[in-house]
């Protein structure tokens, strides 16, 4: 069983990025995206701070500075190892996210990191009234298992992230 984290987000958020679950390597760590090859934060340092890599304490500030929330859409599920693929369909617990979005009236884009979270998202919240001011993007996976993609593609996808935060 692997269990998600709660939110990292102030109230005044704009912006929301959701993955699926968190990995072996985060969940050991207990801190998001903590695989060394996941692109995450790498991603996150060059387009909200200067490039500089910064210790965890000083990510979570950077997004959380710069108007990024950060959660998952399940809270717990059943799974053997870290890829999204290996989550066994009917042990999902999607976590609050209709009452996330509406403690956070700021919030006008949920950011998908990767097709998993999106499509787990349709399936738990396809009937649930989701705030008409939010748009759903599906951006590009950073896990290291999405390697058909390289680093610098990934950047350029993630960069709506930034244009919306300038809005």
């Amino acid at each position: 069983m692997a269990d998600g984290f709660k939110p990292v987000a102030r109230a005044d958020a704009r912006v929301l990025v959701l993955g699926s679950i968190p990995g072996v390597a985060s969940i050991r760590r207990q801190r998001y995206y903590a695989h060394d090859r996941n692109v995450f934060w790498p991603l996150m340092e060059v387009l909200l701070g200067d490039g500089s890599s910064l210790d965890y304490p000083a990510r979570l500030e950077l997004v959380m500075d710069s108007g990024v929330a950060l959660w998952d859409v399940l809270a717990s599920a059943t799974r053997s190892g870290s890829l999204d693929s290996a989550i066994i369909a009917g042990s999902e617990v999607p976590n609050d996210i209709i009452g996330f979005l509406h403690s956070h009236p700021d919030i006008t884009h949920i950011f998908f990191n990767g097709a998993k979270a999106m499509s787990l998202f349709h399936r738990h919240f396809s009937k649930r009234i989701i705030p008409e001011r939010v748009e759903l993007v599906q951006l590009p996976s950073t896990s290291p298992a999405h390697a058909a993609m390289n680093l610098n593609a990934k950047l350029q996808a993630w960069r709506v992230v930034v244009e919306v935060l300038r809005e």
